[in-house]
């Protein structure tokens, strides 16, 4: 019996029609610029920021825009510009390292418990249940406020903490459809063992799901981020635009631009992402993407 991982694949190819939602949607490419731009000025904060972030003056307090200072100066007199800047290097780090945890232990635990079943099945769902019972911002506050002094890096665990939940559940699902399907069986047949048909036949069938889950996901993650930041419980020393928003609450009556220039900084990433999470679904739709080759 062959059981070498070198034989060609078991997996059916699914092939998608190129001429896809993806492709044709103006909101999606609306999407991807404004994605490509947020994620752009996260990397290259310091090369493309007007000023330094430790350069304040407060004599420029809560002043409006002008040509020096384009979106105004907040309450310490720091250029917003700058400040919206580094704040995309924080909802970028939060967004894909929440993301890239929950997939790491949400995929590779829905996976088993959908294709093993039986008592690893009841284990993995009852932790999963439990961890849904407590409301999941709520739970994040818990941690991060019992830390004092949060991170980025412990902003990134409390939001996974649960968020890896979904993904193992969706997961789960999609195994217990594909494990009876016919390239399952003669994978078992050929010997091939429990991880290999997993990961290497089953989950490429999959991903579809996982990648439009993944992608709403990290707008949810940036969302919370500056939700625990409004609160005064985001990442210490890093500028956040939630952080900012709350100061812009505090003067909205006299400075309306420091409430006004976060909050349109966090709807269009985030309005941004679900437009491409919502052209991926439509090109993963079998309804509206094309045929499948078996």
């Amino acid at each position: 019996m062959n059981t070498n991982d070198n034989s060609p694949s078991l997996t059916p190819a699914r092939s998608i029609s190129t001429r896809s939602a993806w492709v044709r949607s103006p909101t999606a490419l609306f999407g991807v610029i404004v994605l490509c731009a947020v994620i752009f000025c996260a990397i290259f904060a310091p090369f493309i920021a007007p000023y330094e972030r430790n350069d304040r003056d407060i004599r420029l307090q809560l002043h409006g825009p002008t040509l020096e200072h384009p979106f105004g100066t907040d309450e310490s007199g720091a250029d917003l510009v700058t400040e919206i800047v580094y704040g995309a290097r924080v909802a970028v780090l939060v967004g894909l390292g929440t993301v890239l945890i929950n997939l790491l232990f949400g995929v590779s635990l829905g996976a088993l418990s959908g294709y093993l079943g039986g008592w690893v099945d009841e284990i993995i769902m009852r932790l999963i249940e439990i961890l849904l019972a407590f409301p999941g911002i709520l739970l994040a506050i818990l941690i991060i406020f019992m830390t004092q002094q949060p991170s980025l890096l412990t902003v990134i665990f409390a939001l996974s903490l649960t968020g890896w939940t979904g993904y193992a559940r969706l997961v789960r699902g999609q195994v217990l459809i594909e494990r009876e399907q016919q390239y399952v069986e003669a994978a078992r047949a050929l010997g091939f063992k429990t991880p290999t048909i997993v990961f290497r036949h089953i989950l490429p069938n999959v991903m579809g799901p996982i990648m439009v889950q993944a992608a709403f996901g990290i707008a949810g993650a940036i969302l919370a981020e500056a939700s625990l930041s409004f609160l005064g419980l985001g990442p210490q020393d890093s500028a956040s635009w939630g952080a900012l928003l709350n100061q812009g609450a505090n003067y909205f009556l006299i400075a309306q631009h420091m409430a006004i220039v976060p909050g349109v900084a966090i709807m269009l990433t985030v309005l941004a992402i679900n437009f491409i999470g919502d052209a991926l679904r439509d090109h993963f739709d079998p309804r509206l993407a094309g045929h499948v080759e078996a």
